[in-house]
């Protein structure tokens, strides 16, 4: 018996193929439930998807089998989604841009447990507006991960950016800096990984920005690769491909200390109430260069 399903989203009809092949085996989680979970973060996620490229993190036969990471759009995928041809080295590249809530829905149908998003927005590829630390602990302690967190929170707060949480629904979390889109993507980068070593520099026994595992000696990794053109980064309230179906979630800074929280503390099955308010609410108004931030780093006294 087939259990293909059709699923109305205002004009659009998307049908979603064996909708109730289990994605997640050991929690029952079938792709039909992960249509439904985006459905029902669509209203908070989409405004964090419009107009960017998107990754697509797919896994046809679930999390326990094999996977792929697809930049190209599909020839098959509808007319009606969204795309954005961007430059890369020698050609071009046609990602999906997901506007609507049609197209979240035919990604997850496609089995798109992740979508990765680009940074910037497809009108102007190589200008970033935002900037991604992101806090990886040498293990899964994540009392590291905190301390990490307050220590850059002060540094950004002396560059005066402002920035914003997010659980990874990994192992980390996620500092998110609203940028103003006037500098080019290698500036961007060049900023974030000077603002790391600066940090690393502070607090040498914690924190290193060692590419090499084996040279981090437990410390904290700041890792600032994803700023780079043409990276991407998990984006908010994306499922992750672990036990449990975790979801990435935005944060307030005043959250940081709850004894509960944790990179996985929000699952598919327990979003509770993280759909009600928005913590980065008016984040982006507060977009910067990072010419200006670069200078007050440089001026910084040593400690």
């Amino acid at each position: 018996m087939s259990s293909d399903v059709e699923v109305r989203i205002g004009r659009r009809t998307v049908e979603v193929k064996r909708a109730d092949k289990e994605l997640f085996p050991r929690d029952g989680l079938t792709k039909a439930d992960l249509v439904e979970h985006y459905r029902r973060v669509a209203p908070r996620m989409l405004p964090e998807l419009r107009g960017r490229p998107l990754m697509l993190e797919r896994m046809p036969d679930g999390i326990d089998k094999q996977r792929f990471y697809q930049k190209e759009v599909s020839d098959y995928f509808p007319d009606w989604i969204h795309r954005a041809a961007v430059p890369k080295e020698g050609g071009e590249v046609t990602h999906v841009v997901c506007d609507d809530e049609a197209t979240l829905v035919y990604l997850a149908g496609q089995a798109c447990i992740t979508p990765h998003r680009w940074l910037s927005r497809a009108d102007r590829p190589r200008h970033p507006d935002r900037l991604v630390f992101d806090l990886d602990p040498p293990a899964d302690d994540f009392e590291p991960v905190r301390r990490a967190a307050h220590h850059l929170h002060e540094l950004l707060g002396e560059l005066d950016l402002a920035s914003g949480l997010m659980t990874t629904g990994s192992r980390g979390l996620h500092v998110v800096v609203p940028l103003n889109r006037r500098d080019d993507a290698d500036d961007v980068l060049a900023f974030a990984r000077a603002a790391a070593a600066k940090l690393a520099a502070r607090h040498p026994d914690e924190l290193t920005t060692e590419v090499r595992k084996d040279a981090r000696k437990g410390r904290l990794y700041l890792d600032v690769a994803r700023n780079g053109y043409a990276q991407t980064v998990v984006a908010p309230f994306a499922v992750r491909s672990r036990p449990g179906a975790p979801v990435a979630v935005p944060l307030g800074w005043d959250e940081l200390d709850v004894p509960e929280l944790s990179a996985r503390r929000w699952t598919v099955n327990d979003l509770g109430d993280r759909l009600d308010t928005d913590p980065w609410a008016g984040l982006a108004r507060h977009g910067r260069g990072v010419s200006a931030a670069e200078k007050r780093l440089r001026d910084l006294e040593p400690r």
